[in-house]
């Protein structure tokens, strides 16, 4: 589920979705915040163009609307149902939540919405090996 060649490793990891061998990003560190947006213009192994058009990112957007609703109803369950916290303390949970993983949330986004449109490519990553 998480090796190479899956959708889940190319988003968990931020890697190129055809070869997963390059991380997209310029700052693999998501809480570099002066180069969160900062992403390679192509693949240095396999030439894969990462914005297939102008604005491709901004689909993004959509993705991480439902990303965030997750990370606040695990705020949320973790807060208020296993530690039996007040409501007003769930709320404080969910947006604390919201800011501290604010990058993750971004990034995720970014590699779920390529990896919408791109695929793992086995013979294009036994090339690049030979």
């Amino acid at each position: 589920m998480f090796n190479k060649g899956s959708k889940v490793y190319g988003i968990i990891k931020g890697v190129c979705p055809k070869c997963h061998e390059e991380s997209m990003y310029t700052n693999k560190n998501p809480y570099a915040l002066t180069s969160l947006f900062s992403m390679h213009e192509r693949c240095s192994n396999c030439d894969t163009k990462y914005k297939m058009e102008p604005s491709f990112f901004y689909g993004s957007m959509y993705v991480s609307y439902g990303v965030g609703i997750a990370f606040a109803v695990a705020a949320f369950v973790i807060s208020y149902l296993f530690f039996k916290s007040s409501l007003n303390v769930a709320i404080i949970a969910i947006v604390a939540s919201q800011v501290v993983f604010y990058p993750i949330i971004v990034r995720l986004s970014r590699n779920i919405w390529i990896n919408l449109f791109m695929n793992y490519d086995k013979s294009l990553a036994k090339k690049l090996k030979n």
